[in-house]
């Protein structure tokens, strides 16, 4: 339910806050007075469209703040929301989650919930299974096809997982078919691009290369193409260290290791610790001499000056930059396109084996599809009777006394969700044909139409908030009176808030909120005021045609509510 809201400089409403309770609250006030910003911010906190007309003049931005209390819903969607919450960044507070909407004059909106930045639709997500709006507007969305669909698949629990299995098998049966599709339309396109992967993994397997092959081959060629200069770099390196000796030939010059080893031995017997320890520092650079004479021999045997390899190693150098050019920056991206490729050929089937087998999935899919869809048929036409039923039993009790709502189930292709078109039909009584909605209902009797059917789909509902804009409009006398009764008992087990201009139906509430407009020289500001029991007298005298200020008004009203209070404790069992 939501436990609070408060509004700042939303039309003429500068800055209102209300507490709201359990049950029925209705809110009422003279025609101008703001009841309809009320609603509207309590649309905005539901995620809906941001008008930067509705900012007060001479403000920067309106707002709207609301409180949530997740406490008397199902554990299942209060669990779910919670989740949302999470997903979103925001926090609960407890049982409470705070929702929060700000317009700026510029038209710019910003939504908030659990204390963190969201967008709007995410708002309007976490609220859908919160609050609900049932205004004019909503009662001609009731006539779109989808909206009596949905109505219908709401009224009865055990059509939804047929709903379910429906539309998985809906989803295979279009998939395949798209498949088959596009496999036929485009056969001629697949076998070109069959023949263009299977000469490129042709072309790769035939070169064959490794990973990183490129890369080696350039230091492999280099090292052919300067192996001269190569060769005497390390050949002199190698006789200047351990003499001519070393490379097969003579010379008078000591090599570097022998001066130093000669250096070594003389520190080693001079007798002085420093100088020993300097001689062991050139022990030390003696032996690295070694390894290193060592590396440059082994160096030196594997120099490789065969003219041959090296024109084999270019040759291949060039393969490989063939696949390059065509394949990839490199050669681990070519090896990577041919894996890629291998796949992809091996998915392309364009025989006719192939799409014939493909054409039995298609129809074996599409048979699984009807047979679902003909549970989901049966199952909707016995919810459309019982439906029906229910709704034609509570709109004669709205001064519709012969009225007959009829649920049509009628066959239509198969769609996403079904293969049924329902169309909400209405009769004036047992021995006319319905006919739709749209031509057969007026506007007083759509909206007595849309409360018993919202009556009717909220019977299993717990703890939701139900906003109801003026949907008694059109109306008075007795059918005011019903549709106060049938509100008040919604109001069982939700939270349920009615904007009204009809005493029958104030008299009913548990609590009555006041919109009150202040006229000054220079603005127009209203505010939001709980009435007590005396107060709420006032106004329902105010509302039977402007008694208020005769005792014979007030003696009405005190007996309308006096009246509604009884009902109500009846209605509830209190």
């Amino acid at each position: 339910m939501l436990a609070d809201i408060s509004i700042d400089n939303l039309g003429v409403i500068s800055q209102a806050s209300a507490e709201l309770s359990d049950g029925l609250t209705v809110l009422t006030g003279e025609t101008g007075a703001g009841k309809t910003m009320v609603v509207t911010g309590l649309r905005l906190l539901t995620g809906g469209r941001a008008d930067a007309s509705r900012v007060r003049a001479g403000a920067d931005k309106a707002g709207v703040d609301g409180h949530f209390d997740l406490s008397g819903i199902d554990d299942a969607t209060r669990e779910r929301l919670l989740e949302q919450l999470e997903s979103a960044g925001g926090a609960a507070d407890g049982e409470e989650v705070t929702a929060s909407r700000t317009v700026n004059a510029s038209g710019r909106s910003r939504a908030h919930l659990g204390g963190r930045s969201v967008p709007a639709a995410t708002l309007k997500e976490f609220t859908a299974p919160l609050l609900t709006i049932h205004g004019q507007n909503d009662q001609l969305r009731l006539l779109a096809p989808e909206q009596q669909l949905d109505a219908l698949d709401r009224f009865d629990s055990s059509i939804a997982p047929l709903k379910n299995d429906y539309q998985r098998a809906y989803q295979r049966w279009r998939s395949l078919a798209k498949d088959l599709k596009q496999r036929t339309a485009s056969r001629r396109e697949l076998a070109r691009e069959a023949d263009q992967l299977n000469f490129a993994l042709s072309e790769i397997d035939e070169i064959d290369p490794s990973p990183g092959e490129d890369v080696v081959l350039v230091e492999q060629i280099r090292r052919l193409q300067d192996v001269d200069t190569l060769r005497d770099a390390a050949a002199t390196a190698l006789t200047s260290i351990d003499g001519p000796e070393a490379m097969g030939g003579y010379g008078d010059d000591d090599p570097a290791s022998g001066l130093i080893g000669r250096a070594e031995e003389a520190l080693a017997g001079s007798g002085d610790e420093r100088l020993q320890a300097l001689g062991a520092e050139l022990a030390e650079i003696t032996g690295r001499l070694s390894t290193i004479t060592g590396e440059l021999g082994s160096y030196l045997a594997d120099l490789d000056a065969d003219p041959d390899k090296l024109d084999q190693l270019l040759t291949r150098q060039q393969d490989l930059k063939g696949l390059i050019r065509k394949y990839g920056a490199d050669i681990d991206a070519v090896i990577a396109y041919r894996d890629a490729a291998r796949k992809r050929y091996a998915s392309i089937d364009t025989s006719n084996e192939a799409l014939e087998e493909l054409a039995r999935e298609v129809r074996a899919a599409e048979k699984e599809m009807r047979t679902h869809a003909r549970a989901l048929t049966a199952a909707r036409t016995a919810a459309a009777a019982q439906l029906g039923e229910q709704v034609t039993e509570e709109i004669r009790g709205l001064a519709m006394p012969k009225a007959r709502l009829h649920v049509n189930v009628s066959p239509t292709d198969p769609g996403p969700q079904g293969a049924d078109q329902v169309e909400l039909q209405l009769a004036p009584n047992d021995a006319t044909e319905p006919r739709p909605l749209a031509s057969a209902a007026s506007g007083g009797e759509l909206s007595r139409v849309m409360l018993g059917l919202e009556v009717i789909l909220a019977a299993d509902t717990r703890g939701a908030t139900m906003v109801f804009d003026e949907v008694d409009a059109g109306v008075g006398g007795r059918a005011a009176v019903e549709i106060g009764r049938r509100l008040a008992r919604l109001a069982s087990n939700n939270q349920v808030l009615v904007v009204t201009h009809l005493p029958q139906v104030a008299a009913y509430a548990d609590t009555h909120l006041h919109v009150a407009k202040n006229v000054g020289d220079t603005d127009v500001t209203s505010g939001v005021l709980t009435l007590d029991d005396e107060a709420r007298v006032e106004e329902l005298a105010r509302m039977l045609a402007g008694l208020d200020d005769t005792e014979t008004g007030r003696a009405h009203a005190a007996e309308l509510r006096r009246h509604a209070v009884a009902e109500v404790r009846e209605l509830r069992g209190a």
